[in-house]
Order: C-alpha cells, then sequence, then structure tokens
C-alpha cells in the first residue's frame, strides 16, 4: 500500500473547481522534478518522444487527443517503478515559418529576397523567440507530464549536429544524390514541398478534349490542364489498341508549337478510358514523367519557379499558368481543335496545405535519398518483430508503403532550415562537408543553396533527441524508445522515415519497440472535422469550461486503436458530471472517516458488501492492466467510469452508510443492528467494529480507483488522492496490483440478490406512485430462506421500505424472483397515494401513450409509408408502437388497482 494510518487527511473544497487548482498543480508537479528522467536510474526505461508539434501551431483537439494517450501511458509506467521519459520538443516547420515571416514582410512593404538570406534568418529567430511555442504552454495546460529539462527544437546546436552528421554518413555511403526529377511544386513558395504538405481537394474546373494532327492520322486527347500541352513531347496509346497501331512509331505535328511529336505504344495507357490516347508532358506530370523515362522523350520544363509559362517560344511565355489555360485553350478553338468540353469537371487537385495554392508537378534538380535499402531495413524490423504495430491489422498498409517508396526530394528552395551541406567548387567540384570539417574556401566556392526538407529532421527525432552522435548517458538508457504513438495518417510521413533513418544510423536498432496507431477526432456524427464544414472545436474553449480532466476523460474514452474518434461538447460535459461524482463521493467518504489502511482485515471479518466490492476492484486492477498494455484506452476508461459510477458510488457507497448507521455514526437514519450471521463468517461483529471495516474499505478502494484513474484525471485525481492519504502527490504514487486475496463468488451472489430486490421495489414503488423519499411500511418474506436475512437492513434503507407496524394493512404486493427463489413484498400505500392526483396523472399518461399509439398505427398501416420508408425507420416505429402498447397495459393495470378515491 501506499498509505500508513499516520498520514494526515486534508481538507477538501465544499465543490469542485477546476480551474482553482490545475495550473497551480501543474507546476508543483514541475518544480518537485516528478517528470524529470534520470539516465543513471537502475529502475527499467520507458521512454516516449513527443511527436514534435510545428513552432507555430497551437493545441488543437488532434494534439489534445494524441497527448492524452502518450500521458497515459507515461503516468502508469512512472507508477509502476519505471524511469519515465515523456521527451518534448518543436518542429522548425520549414514552410510554414518561412511564409509566415514572408507575409509579415510583404505587409511592411519589404520582400524577403531584396532582405537577403542572413537579415531574414534573423528577422525568423525573433518572430520564433516572440511568438513560437504558444504550443508548449498549452502543452502545460493540458497536464503532460514531460520532461520540460530536456526541451528539444529541431534547429537547435545539437539537432543540426545530428542532420550534418547523418547527411554526411548517407552521402558517403552513396545513398544521397543529386538529380532532376519529378516534384510537388509550389509557385508562391518558389519551393518543392513535401507528400505530407499536400492536400488533396475536390475543384469545379474543366476537361478539354483537343485534335492532334489531321485527317485519318490525326488524334484526339483530353486533359484538365490544357497549357501544359506546350510541354508535350509524345502521343500514347495502348499497344494492343488496333484503332491506333498503324500510327505507332509515326510522328504528329503538336499544335500552337511547331514541333513534332511521336506516337509510342505504352502498357499504362488503359484502352477503355476516353479516346484511349494520351498526350504526354513528362516534365509535369508524374505519369507522364514514368513514361517518358520509359521511352527516352525530352523532358521540357515549360514553366518557370513562379509558374509562368516559359521557354515555349510561343506567345504564351510569360503568362501565369492559369492565364494560359484560357489563351491556349482559346488559340486551338481558333484553329478549330477543340473536339469536346466539359464543364464543370469535378476532379482532385492537390493544393499547397501552407499557400492553398495547387501544386504544380514540375521537374527539378534535387537532393534525394536513395530509399531503397533504408525502405527494406524499416520493413524487415517489422517483419522479423523487432517492431510491433499495434493494431497488427495496420502493418499491411505500413508494408504497402515502404515496399514501394519512391526516392525521397529532400532539399527545399528556402532559406529557414537546415542548409544543406554541400560544397561546389569553380572546376566542379562537389564537397560534402561534416559537423567537424571546415568547408571548402576560396574563390569560386560556394553552398548548396537550398535548405532540408522538415521530415529529414525530424526523422532523426528519437535519437537526436537523446544526444546523438554522441554517445550519451540518455540514449544508453532511453533507446529505443519504448512507444510511438501517432496517428495512422502520418505512418507513411513520419513513422517510416524515423524507420529508415533510425536503423541506418543506430545500427539496425529500431527507434521504437512498438508503434500504437490511432484515428483522427472527429464531431459527434463521425465527420471529418473542418473549417469549411464548421465543425472543428477548441479544445482550450472546453478545458476553460468543464476542466481539462473532462477533455481528457472524454477522449481517452473513445480512444479505440487505430479507428477514429468522435467526440462532442455534450460527452465533455457529462465527463466533468462524473469528476464531479467522483469528488462528492470522496468527500462523503471522508467526512464519515474514510481512511487507508496500513493493511485491510481478513475477508472473514467483513460483511458481503465489503467483499465484494473489493473483489470487485481487484476485478478492475486486472482489466485496466490488461487493456492499457493492449492499448485499449477507450475500454479501460470505460471500465473505470462504469465501477466507479455504477458500482461504488451507486451502490457500494450506499450500502457503507447502512453499516455506518448501524453504529450511529454514520449520515442515515436506519439503526438497525447488523449482526454477521453468514455461515463461515467467523466471529460475530458489533456495529462499531463494522463501521470501523467500512471506513477502511471505503479508503482502500478510493485510494485504489484514484491511483487508477490519474493517469487519464491527473488534476482531480491529486487532489483526492492527497487529501485522503495525506501523502506528498499521486503522481509519484505506486501504481495498484491485485491484493491477492481469494474472491467471494458467494458474497457476490448475495449482493447481486439484494440489488435486483431493492430495485425491483423501486420500480414497483414509483408504479404505484409513491415519491422517491416516502417512506411505506413493508413485509419482506422469503428473505432468510434465501440467506438475505443480513441484507434486511440495506433492502430496507435504500428501497425506502420500514419495519411493519400493529396497524400495517396489505394494500399492493409483488413476487420478485431472485436466484434460488422468489422474495414477496407487500406494501401499506393507506394514506402513503394521493389517489385522486395519482388518477389525474396516470390519466395524462395513458392519454401521450394513447395519442403514441395511434400515430405509430397510422403510420403502419399506411401503404404508401410502408413502401417509401427504409426498413430501419419502420422498425423504428415498430418498435414505439410495441412500447407504448406496454405502457397502456401497465397504466391501466395501475389505475384498476387503485381504490375509489
Amino acid at each position: 500500500m501506499t498509505q500508513t494510518h499516520d498520514a494526515q487527511q486534508r481538507e477538501l473544497p465544499s465543490t469542485w473547481n477546476p480551474a482553482d487548482v490545475e495550473a497551480e498543480l501543474y507546476e508543483r508537479w514541475v518544480a518537485a522534478e516528478y517528470f524529470t528522467a534520470d539516465p543513471n536510474s537502475d529502475k527499467p526505461p520507458f521512454s516516449i518522444v513527443i511527436p514534435p508539434p510545428n513552432v507555430t501551431g497551437s493545441l488543437h483537439i488532434g494534439h489534445a487527443f494524441e497527448h492524452t494517450l502518450m500521458d497515459i501511458l507515461t503516468r502508469r509506467r512512472r507508477m509502476q517503478g519505471y524511469e519515465a521519459l515523456w521527451l518534448p520538443g518543436m518542429d522548425h516547420a520549414s514552410i510554414a515559418v518561412q511564409a509566415l515571416v514572408e507575409r509579415q514582410l510583404r505587409e511592411e512593404g519589404v520582400d524577403h529576397r531584396e532582405l537577403g538570406r542572413e537579415a531574414f534568418l534573423d528577422r525568423v529567430w525573433q518572430w520564433k523567440e516572440k511568438h513560437g511555442g504558444a504550443i508548449l504552454d498549452q502543452m502545460r495546460r493540458l497536464g503532460d507530464s514531460v520532461d520540460w529539462s530536456r526541451e528539444r527544437f529541431t534547429m537547435d546546436a545539437g539537432l543540426s549536429r545530428a542532420v550534418q552528421t547523418i547527411f554526411k554518413k548517407l552521402y558517403d555511403d552513396g545513398l544521397i544524390y543529386r538529380a532532376e526529377r519529378l516534384v510537388n511544386w509550389s509557385p508562391n513558395m518558389r519551393s518543392a514541398i513535401s507528400d505530407i504538405e499536400v492536400e488533396h481537394k475536390e475543384v469545379e474546373g474543366e476537361l478539354v478534349s483537343m485534335r492532334y494532327g489531321d485527317g485519318d492520322d490525326s488524334i484526339v486527347v483530353a486533359t484538365t490542364r490544357i497549357e501544359t500541352m506546350l510541354g508535350d513531347t509524345a502521343v500514347a496509346v495502348h499497344p494492343d489498341d488496333e484503332r491506333y497501331k498503324h500510327l505507332v512509331g509515326t510522328e504528329i505535328e503538336l499544335p500552337l508549337t511547331g514541333r513534332k511529336i511521336p506516337i509510342v505504344a505504352d502498357e499504362h495507357v488503359d484502352p477503355e478510358f476516353g479516346t484511349g490516347a494520351v498526350k504526354v508532358t513528362p516534365a509535369h506530370d508524374p505519369n507522364d514523367f514514368e513514361i517518358g523515362k520509359r521511352h527516352d522523350l525530352p523532358m521540357l520544363t515549360i514553366m518557370d519557379e513562379q509558374g509562368r509559362i516559359a521557354h515555349t517560344g510561343t506567345q504564351f511565355d510569360g503568362m501565369d499558368r492559369f492565364e494560359a489555360r484560357v489563351a491556349v485553350r482559346e488559340a486551338l478553338r481558333e484553329q478549330d481543335r477543340i473536339v469536346a468540353e466539359k464543364r464543370p469537371y469535378v476532379h482532385s487537385v492537390g493544393h499547397s496545405s501552407r499557400s492553398k495554392e495547387p501544386i504544380e508537378p514540375r521537374l527539378s534538380l534535387q537532393w534525394f535519398v536513395k530509399v531503397g535499402p533504408l525502405a527494406k531495413a524499416a520493413g524487415d524490423a517489422v517483419r522479423d518483430g523487432r517492431v510491433a504495430i499495434h493494431p497488427p491489422e495496420m502493418a499491411k498498409r505500413y508494408f504497402d508503403w515502404v515496399d514501394n517508396l519512391h526516392d525521397w526530394a529532400i532539399s527545399r528552395q528556402l532559406w529557414w532550415g537546415h542548409r544543406i551541406p554541400i560544397w561546389y567548387g569553380p572546376n566542379g567540384e562537389v564537397v560534402c562537408v561534416g559537423p567537424d570539417e571546415e568547408p571548402p574556401s576560396g574563390e569560386g566556392w560556394h553552398q548548396d543553396e537550398d535548405v532540408l526538407d522538415t521530415w529529414f529532421s525530424s526523422g532523426l527525432w528519437p535519437f537526436s533527441t537523446m544526444g546523438w552522435p554522441e554517445d550519451t548517458a540518455d540514449l544508453r538508457k532511453f533507446y529505443p524508445t519504448s512507444v510511438l504513438v501517432t496517428g495512422y495518417d502520418i505512418l507513411f510521413f513520419w513513422v517510416a522515415r524515423m524507420m529508415m533513418l533510425g536503423l541506418y544510423a543506430m545500427d539496425g536498432v529500431a527507434p521504437f519497440k512498438v508503434i500504437a496507431l490511432h484515428g483522427m477526432v472527429r464531431d459527434a456524427h463521425g465527420k471529418k472535422m473542418s473549417k469549411s464544414a464548421g465543425n472543428t472545436v477548441d479544445p482550450l474553449v472546453w478545458m476553460d469550461t468543464y476542466g481539462t480532466d473532462a477533455l481528457r476523460f472524454t477522449l481517452a474514452r473513445g480512444a479505440n486503436p487505430g479507428t477514429d474518434s468522435p467526440i462532442s461538447e455534450e460527452w465533455v460535459a457529462a465527463s466533468r458530471s462524473f469528476g464531479t461524482k467522483l469528488f462528492n463521493a470522496t468527500k462523503f467518504a471522508m467526512m464519515n472517516g474514510a481512511k487507508v489502511p496500513e493493511r485491510l482485515a481478513d475477508r472473514g471479518e467483513l460483511t458481503d458488501a465489503d467483499r465484494w466490492i473489493l473483489d470487485g476492484v481487484d476485478q478492475l486492477v486486472s482489466d485496466v492492466d490488461e487493456l492499457l498494455e493492449d492499448f485499449q484506452f477507450a475500454k479501460a476508461t470505460e471500465a473505470l467510469y462504469h465501477f466507479t459510477w455504477d458500482e461504488f458510488c451507486d451502490w457500494y457507497l450506499e450500502l457503507s452508510k447502512v453499516q455506518l448507521d448501524a453504529s450511529g455514526a454514520g449520515m442515515g437514519d436506519n439503526s438497525s443492528p447488523a449482526h454477521d450471521q453468514r455461515p463461515g463468517a467467523g466471529v460475530t461483529q458489533d456495529a462499531a467494529e463494522r463501521a470501523e471495516r467500512t471506513r477502511e474499505v471505503l479508503g482502500y478502494v478510493l485510494d485504489v480507483l484514484l491511483r487508477l484513474l490519474h493517469p487519464t484525471i491527473p488534476f482531480i485525481t491529486e487532489t483526492l488522492w492527497t487529501a485522503l492519504t495525506g501523502r506528498e502527490s499521486v503522481v509519484i504514487a505506486d501504481w495498484p496490483t491485485v491484493s491477492g486475496a481469494a474472491a467471494d463468488p458467494a458474497a457476490a451472489e448475495r449482493i447481486t440478490a439484494a440489488q435486483k430486490l431493492i430495485t425491483e421495489i423501486r420500480r414497483f414503488r414509483s408504479d404505484q406512485g409513491l415519491k422517491p423519499g416516502q417512506r411505506v411500511a413493508a413485509k419482506l418474506g422469503g428473505v432468510a430462506e434465501l440467506g438475505l436475512a443480513d441484507h434486511v437492513p440495506a433492502v430496507r434503507a435504500l428501497a425506502r421500505v420500514t419495519e411493519p407496524g400493529d396497524e400495517f394493512t396489505s394494500s399492493a404486493s409483488i413476487e420478485v424472483g431472485l436466484a434460488g427463489g422468489n422474495v414477496s413484498v407487500e406494501l401499506d400505500l393507506s394514506g402513503a397515494v394521493d389517489v385522486a392526483a395519482e388518477r389525474k396523472r396516470l390519466a395524462k399518461d395513458l392519454a401521450v401513450a394513447e395519442k403514441e399509439l395511434s400515430g405509430t398505427d397510422k403510420k403502419l398501416n399506411n401503404p404508401a409509408f410502408l413502401d417509401k420508408a427504409p426498413a430501419d425507420v419502420v422498425d423504428k416505429i415498430k418498435a414505439r408502437r410495441e412500447t407504448a402498447q406496454a405502457d397502456i397495459a401497465r397504466i391501466n393495470a395501475r389505475l384498476a388497482a387503485l381504490p375509489e378515491a
């Protein structure tokens, strides 16, 4: 146990107000260095590196979701005795920051190119120091138990050294090369961008069919980007297409250009699509690029860095690509070469996620990583079991990607980022410079102007943040990391890169042992959140309104592995109610003397209720452990919710009141003595001793519950646990373990029977029109024969029925079927029910039920409705009719049973 008798309990506030305690508690945790990991500890290591948020970012609901899951894992391992490191940091976000600072400069009337590289970078660093990292403060609000002493930034000196080191190693090993390849190009940024920075959107464009050549030798092709025809270097048809076999190997004139281009046969062409012929623009289309390579076609780049037509020798040179789209179409129309137009034509177009413009596939001279051997190693690490993907069914998606990777374009035409460590000499020399080497100098030597893709540096994150390439204590203790928690949507973009670079740099040791994949957070209807749909949510607002714990609990409760998670404000409000319920339960227990014992009394000295709840909490510990080890956050949270609310608060607290009342020390009014007469129960206890045991069981169960809940809802559990136990902090408390005591299924059966009896009496009372708190006399027959005599005080207290007196008159009765037999319940309702008022209430309910029945009958008797309505709608109406019929029968029976007014 984590508690001794002499610890001093602390007073709780009258109500739970998260805003009063969250910030103070978090800063106290940080100041106490609870989250600071010691690489020299002899504890087993557990480590997670945070997926580094962009320096421009702020906490969105996806961050809150992912961070909650990582924090649950980290806090639990810390409590289990691991040396737990959760390492925080930020990504420099090349394109996002460059675009932001460029925009600020434009607003000041300054062109960043006129400002110059060094002055621009000074301005970026100024922005970073003043505005960057807002998300780090928001992570504190969320309660992230990260080791702030190890906070890293992808542009800090240590990580920059790691980037230069691995670039040099890859270059020397022949795995980095420079070549002209097709890339995603952002004309606004004048740079290549990565696949993850491309968002595909459905747009309304045009599909134009145009005729090349004339007469029998003409051929029709279609395109959504007609301006690119200026860069066509072939027309391709399928080799087996009989319509065009006579043309394969011939040349055809390309309109508007004066050039002739060949007609080639290629298996890529689908003869069933369109005319079966396609224009080939190798420098501006990925599929055409591959055709161009297969047929050794010229690759003509017809757009400059800003997306303007260039180098075509036509009247279109200098036009913006969209202006040229119209001009080329109209010029072809004048030549009577437009065969068909479809407008609007809805199709998917890649857009830059930063500049929001359509990207342009463009042939460009870039630096590439040769990923073949690296990707094979990344695939092998999962196949041979060194790395597990969870859930396992996601492994196929991983293999689909790593087994089919193309070489990775790593250069970006930007200034903010890690500059490529390549120097060019006056006579064509190319020198790669490592971190401890002096770059060549002298006339004519200059460094490559480009910077590296942000994903190149973030791909080193699991080991660069721990001091690589140096041999550090952190690397020896915490690498490989224990688990990577990330979304399935970046499995390819980030995870694959970390796997490739980690295995390469760390001598075949993968950067993590488990890849735990989660889905995206969606709205309550399962729809993707977007600003255009108006269904995005701000987690900070919900944290302000309901408290951080409520948001975290809701997110964890929806986190099923590998699947998307819906969320709504209503659910967050419900989680706040759960916190309030937990707070009030703990406060009640403490007001009634609950305390955490050094050791519990032998189970033989406890009541059925005590044994039942202790067995339940043992099972809960076992279940939560099993589920969290399997990353089943939703099921673990659901188990905690239902045990806390249903078993502990709704039942055990109420049963404990009866046991405390029996000593005269509780808050109830049932003073019947409770003697232990169960077979095999051992010695008889008096009421005072039993009450003392109850206080200990209350304290024990609350202690376990609060520790189990702590990783998910850290703030309220810290407040309640420290008040209950008088100890320093639940952050450093031991994780609960199963007690080891033998379960008592017989006690659980008796409690289940008592619960059913209480529930049925409550339901019958309600049917008889009794108010919830109204007490009436009742006779209970058959309880002793079923071994429930010891539970009669609890049944009477919780069902609000008193002992029958001399004047008892049975006016209503029910039989409650229990395992092993029935209990008869006779109630004396004389004077307890206002018959006239009850008849009036029932008549009103009957009218509502009859109206519902009539409405459902009309629909179900209407053939037109039945023909058109979906089957599920019809089934729902049938169910409503059955409910209405049952309600009518019940109300009529109740009316018939009432005496005359």
